[in-house]
């Protein structure tokens, strides 16, 4: 059974810019700094080290320390966290939004890639440190995104109006998704423990940010996970300068529509505003637009001078929060960041920066695409091999794969290209007999080639669904199986939670290990995992 089912460039599931990125077309080239492979990291390492202030390690260590100040910290996760005050120390990063109980699984692949990452890194450069980081996602507002997970097909929701920053957003209500959540889980001790672990995370902590710092602490303290949270005073103010650039000279609107041209044949990710910062508090979250020469908070009454809302940003750096096309910068001023390990849609508005980042003279990391997964159970493998599957046919279109199946079932071929070609040549010799008597004889020629050849297809489409019927009880079979493995048609990991598969193994641990054992960061592959 092959552990690389499939290339990511023939899943048919990313984009055609992340395609040509992984394949390292030329035309993208100028748009990243360099290409993850493990060589690579030894010029990234060089390139950061001259560009990282010694005395911002201080500051990110003791964020870090105050950050952790009400939980239990692993000594892997302390350990690293005091390797950070070491020029020699490097992270490797991912950021995600505060999901409901990690929401889909591509949230743990991304977290494990990082940890992956870090240990390979480690084994080819052992005189540094890597330290794997999770940005916690704390100012953003989509709430609607992050409210819900799907068990065993249910969605588990919580409803709440949510306005400001969603890191800071009380978890009240959370009770009744945990009764919810409870009853759908049944029986059984890894029941009991997905219960403790929803309660202890969700139910006795105050705010999202610090249920979600819990919940991802305790699946991944023993790997020494460090989590940050942007939301820091102390870190804001390593962002002041470049905040000030922001509002002062709209440096990142410039810079991006600058290279907006590159990417003309792909569907641009992200479009940068004139000032790409908002105004955050406890339930406001909103734009900062300049009009009519003063700086005005979106939808609120709030209005600053330039000298106002500069003494603001000095004073109150806390409120000022960088968009989707700041956020990264922000990440790289206050990480000795070596790369950042994201979805296709993430690395597709990364590819939009790097001239941002050469014009405030930070290094830009390194861009890896986290790993995908197909999880199947046993059961699953066995059932695709008595219908005679293999792993890339499961992640065709399903009318595409039905048919395909239905053809190769069949007791004859279901296919009429020769008729077609046969046919074609005949035809070519009635254009040739046209050209020679009467040109206005061969628009019926067309007309006679056309009916004949949609003839042929509809003939073939005829024994084709003739065939189906015969292969019924087998084809649904497959149906029901790629159903399982993809639900609603869906990539599995943009669907389903971790708690779906626990019924399936008995140390709930094991998820995990397997994850551990099977995700490896630098292929360009979807990864099986067999449980």
């Amino acid at each position: 059974m092959p552990n690389d089912c499939i290339t990511y460039q023939n899943s048919g599931y990313f984009s055609k810019l992340i395609v040509d990125y992984l394949d390292q077309k030329a035309e993208l080239k100028p748009l990243y700094n360099r290409f993850p492979t493990v060589e690579n990291f030894n010029l990234q390492i060089e390139e950061k080290s001259k560009n990282f202030p010694i005395e911002n390690r201080e500051i990110l260590v003791n964020a870090l320390l105050n950050q952790y100040q009400k939980f239990e910290i692993s000594g892997a996760t302390l350990a690293n966290i005091e390797l950070l005050k070491h020029s020699k120390t490097f992270t490797i990063t991912t950021g995600h939004q505060l999901n409901l109980f990690t929401g889909p699984l591509y949230f743990l692949y991304k977290i494990v890639s990082v940890i992956n990452l870090t240990k390979e890194l480690k084994t080819a450069y052992p005189n540094h440190n890597f330290v794997p980081i999770y940005w916690m996602a704390t100012e953003d507002h989509d709430f609607d995104e992050i409210n819900y997970f799907n068990l065993k097909g249910k969605k588990i929701q919580w409803k709440k109006e949510s306005q400001g920053p969603v890191g800071r957003l009380n978890t009240s209500g959370l009770e009744e998704v945990f009764r919810q959540f409870s009853t759908e889980l049944g029986l059984g001790n890894n029941a009991n423990y997905l219960r403790e672990l929803f309660k202890k995370s969700y139910l006795e902590h105050e705010n999202l940010a610090d249920a979600t710092r819990y919940l991802a602490n305790e699946l991944f303290k023993n790997e020494g996970l460090v989590i940050l949270d942007g939301d820091d005073l102390e870190l804001k103010k390593l962002f002041i300068p470049y905040a000030k650039e922001e509002l002062l000279q709209q440096t990142s609107f410039k810079k991006v529509n600058e290279t907006l041209p590159l990417l003309k044949e792909y569907n641009v990710q992200v479009n940068p505003r004139e000032i790409n910062l908002f105004y955050i508090q406890d339930d406001l979250r909103e734009r900062i637009v300049f009009e009519d020469g003063n700086y005005k908070i979106n939808n609120t009454q709030l209005s600053f001078s330039e000298s106002e809302i500069l003494t603001e940003l000095e004073n109150n750096p806390k409120n000022f929060s960088p968009n989707v096309i700041l956020r990264p910068l922000y990440q790289e001023v206050i990480l000795p960041n070596l790369c950042y390990i994201g979805g296709g849609g993430e690395l597709a508005y990364w590819l939009e920066l790097k001239s941002n980042f050469e014009a405030n003279n930070i290094t830009f990391p390194i861009l890896l695409l986290r790993n995908s997964a197909l999880v199947a159970t046993k059961k699953q493998v066995e059932k695709l091999e008595k219908l005679e599957l293999n792993w890339s046919d499961i992640f065709q279109n399903q009318q595409t794969l039905v048919n395909k199946k239905t053809k190769e079932f069949s007791n004859f071929t279901i296919d009429f290209s020769e008729q077609k070609t046969f046919l074609k040549n005949q035809f070519e010799a009635l254009y040739s007999i046209a050209n020679q008597t009467d040109k206005s004889f061969l628009g019926s020629v067309k007309a006679q080639e056309v009916k004949q050849l949609k003839g042929l297809e509809n003939l073939e489409k005829k024994l084709l669904k003739a065939e189906k019927r015969i292969y019924t009880e087998k084809l649904e079979r497959i149906i029901q199986l790629q159903n399982e493995l993809f639900p609603n048609q869906s990539l599995q990991e943009r669907k389903s939670n971790f708690a779906d598969f626990y019924h399936e193994i008995g140390d709930p641990e094991a998820f995990f290990s397997l994850l551990y054992a099977d995700l490896q960061p630098l292929k360009q592959n979807f990864s099986l995992v067999i449980i």
